[in-house]
């Protein structure tokens, strides 16, 4: 399987269930990513909730943003980053 270099950033937070699913996901489908702990970054998890984040992971990808896990999205991401490959 081929890693698609598309950035894609995921702000994560120690202990996190939603964000371990959410890696392993975008591994399996041959997503590469950036991991961003906010574990110590009050500053920084306070502007994620400002944009309107929820819940961790929030994930920000070329064709849009989400939070929590969300594998419907993730397979989208995969489908779009191949279209723009095979283009």
């Amino acid at each position: 399987m081929e890693t698609t270099t598309a950035k894609v950033t995921v702000y994560t937070r120690k202990g996190c269930g939603a964000c371990m699913a959410t890696f392993r996901a975008l591994t399996k489908a041959g997503i590469s990513y950036e991991a961003i702990d906010t574990t110590c970054n009050k500053t920084l998890e306070d502007e994620l909730r400002a944009s309107g984040a929820l819940q961790m992971p929030v994930v920000v990808t070329p064709i849009g943003r989400w939070d929590g896990f969300r594998d419907d999205r993730i397979r989208d991401l995969r489908d779009h980053l191949a279209q723009q490959a095979s283009a």
